[in-house]
């Protein structure tokens, strides 16, 4: 069948199960936009803001495992998309951005919102395509789904100009995919994974460390089997969270910059490390040096290039986490393996020493409070987004995850405004069933891309923000409170909008609540109307995220917090 190169977009995307793009029109693909209006394949939700389209995408990736889709224009339209990209890339999401340019005549000639968008999209994206003729229009989009989905997901950029997107040609959408120089490892060698087993058959204080890769490869299952099998203790980076369950008694928590004592103690004293589908990122390991330095290390990922790069393993594996978990928990009849208990006794014991804790109070709310009473008030029926900052350390220590894929926050890109549209994302991709959308963020994040209540409001996405107000960029306050002699440059927020009247004049609900029992009512009630929300809580301005283990410093050189019970 010939059709328009416009029109090839729509029928890829029909190809690969699309069922929501999320975007922004503008000149360069209008002729693109021309066709989704005549389409009833799939929905298409209007964003204020292109940044806000790719990550809104990533919120549907990431509380779905499929790939997300965003479609935007040329020129500052894609310059806007750049920190949806980098935050996609950072944390290795699924997505395809396909993107408007100007036409192929124009290419190099500074036309009207010409960008060098390929160029420009290399650093932080798998792969990118500038399509030059029509016939390789839907070869490129189905080798696009392929890349972005498979080993070490990823965002997937094509930039297609407006004339190829006019042309008429036959459509024939790929079955297969020849790609001789992208063949990611799933399997994992078998030498390797014996060599594993034999060290961790001979450990004495053996630990699972894991990463987002658990979650990208969706094998926490497995994980959780493996630990239980073994009966060996396990530790959750950021992106982790979820992975073991709160509840499961070999799970200790949160590693790293804000991590739980106990778990940072276990990273500290193992003897060998057993990292599953984590990088060893600088907010997880404090000083590289002292990071686990009294243990072997296991190192499985489906990311070669993620191995030794910054520690170099004992034992590395390439290949898919999920396929060499199942191997691992098959080769455990091969092997005797010591008795663990003395050991996930002794992270008990540091467990009981310093638990997660805070100053509680009476006269005013203290942040970390409406994170626990969402956790048991709503549990496992509420996905969770977050903001970066403060609110979203207290949300990784204190909010009680039991799955995976239950917690959407940016780790790598730590981007600020990014808690709503991802969680619009979240919204549209639970939607019709009984999940909740909540969306943890800060007077400083909520503001960067405020316009997506609207989005929110029109597409009946009912997420319910709750914006943690202590009237300060916190995070950076409590920096230079602890380390610039309390210098606070440029990060008091005492100057804010009605937050209530905001998000009424958007049209969704508004509550601001002083008192715990305010706080109940507003929850109840936002939960109760299904409407897009924001729930203004006045917090005490100047708590600090505690344990940290501060720049340059070992994970077992935590600051604590005294007195709290």
């Amino acid at each position: 069948m010939k059709m328009t190169g416009a029109k090839m977009v729509v029928e890829s995307l029909h190809q690969e199960g699309v069922e929501v793009v999320f975007g922004y029109p503008g000149g360069a693909i209008m002729n693109v936009y021309d066709e989704i209006y005549k389409q009833n394949y799939f929905q298409h939700i209007l964003n204020r803001h292109e940044q806000a389209s790719i990550i809104a995408a990533e919120g549907y990736a990431r509380a779905t495992g499929k790939t997300g889709v965003a479609i935007v224009t040329s020129g500052p339209g894609f310059t806007n998309a750049i920190t949806g990209i980098a935050d996609a890339y950072m944390d290795s999401i699924p997505l395809v951005i396909i993107s408007g340019q100007v036409p192929t005549a124009i290419i190099g000639t500074d036309g009207f919102q010409e960008i060098d968008a390929v160029g420009i999209s290399r650093p932080c994206t798998k792969h990118n395509y500038l399509v030059n003729k029509i016939e390789d229009l839907p070869r490129i989009i189905k080798e696009a789904f392929h890349i972005a989905s498979t080993g070490r997901p990823g965002p997937v950029h094509v930039d297609i100009p407006k004339d190829i997107t006019a042309q008429v040609a036959e459509f024939i959408y790929p079955s297969e995919i020849n790609l001789p120089t992208y063949k990611p490892t799933v399997n994992y060698n078998k030498r390797q994974l014996k060599k594993a087993m034999e060290a961790i058959s001979s450990a004495k204080k053996p630990l699972l460390y894991i990463g987002g890769g658990a979650i990208l490869s969706n094998c926490a299952f497995e994980i959780r089997e493996l630990a239980r099998k073994l009966n060996i203790p396990a530790v959750e980076t950021l992106m982790a969270r979820g992975v073991m369950g709160d509840e499961n008694p070999l799970f200790f928590g949160m590693l790293g910059m804000h991590g739980e004592f106990a778990a940072n103690m276990a990273a500290y004293e193992t003897d060998l490390l057993i990292s599953l589908g984590a990088r060893f990122d600088d907010r997880v390991t404090g000083r590289l040096d002292e990071f686990a330095s009294k243990a072997k290390v296991i190192h499985v990922d489906i990311d070669p290039t993620s191995i030794a790069k910054l520690v170099v393993p004992d034992y590395p594996i390439v290949g898919d986490l999920k396929v060499t978990v199942k191997a691992m928990i098959e080769a455990i009849e091969e092997n005797e393996f010591n008795d663990y208990t003395n050991w996930v006794d002794l992270l008990k014991d540091y467990r009981e020493k310093e638990p997660l804790r805070y100053l509680d109070s009476n006269e005013v709310i203290k942040p970390q409070w409406p994170i626990q009473r969402v956790g048991k008030l709503l549990g496992d029926k509420a996905i969770i987004s977050t903001d970066v900052g403060q609110h979203q350390m207290w949300t990784a220590q204190f909010y009680p995850f039991s799955y995976p894929r239950q917690w959407i926050t940016s780790g790598g890109l730590g981007t600020m405004g990014f808690g709503l549209p991802a969680a619009l994302g979240v919204a549209r991709a639970v939607k019709g069933t009984n999940k909740v959308t909540v969306n943890f963020t800060g007077d400083g994040s909520i503001l960067m891309n405020i316009q997506e209540l609207m989005t929110c409001v029109e597409y009946d996405l009912p997420v319910i923000n709750i914006v943690l107000n202590n009237k300060y960029l916190g995070m950076v306050r409590q920096w230079q409170t602890m380390f610039y002699e309390n210098r606070l440059s440029e990060t008091d927020l005492s100057a804010q909008p009605n937050f209530k009247m905001l998000v009424e004049a958007f049209g969704g609900l508004g509550y601001r609540v002083t008192t715990k029992e305010e706080f109940d009512a507003a929850l109840k009630d936002a939960v109760e109307k299904k409407k897009p929300a924001m729930i203004e809580v006045v917090v005490a301005r100047n708590e600090e995220v505690l344990p940290m283990v501060p720049n340059g410093h070992a994970l077992n050189e935590m600051t604590l917090i005294e007195g709290a019970k």
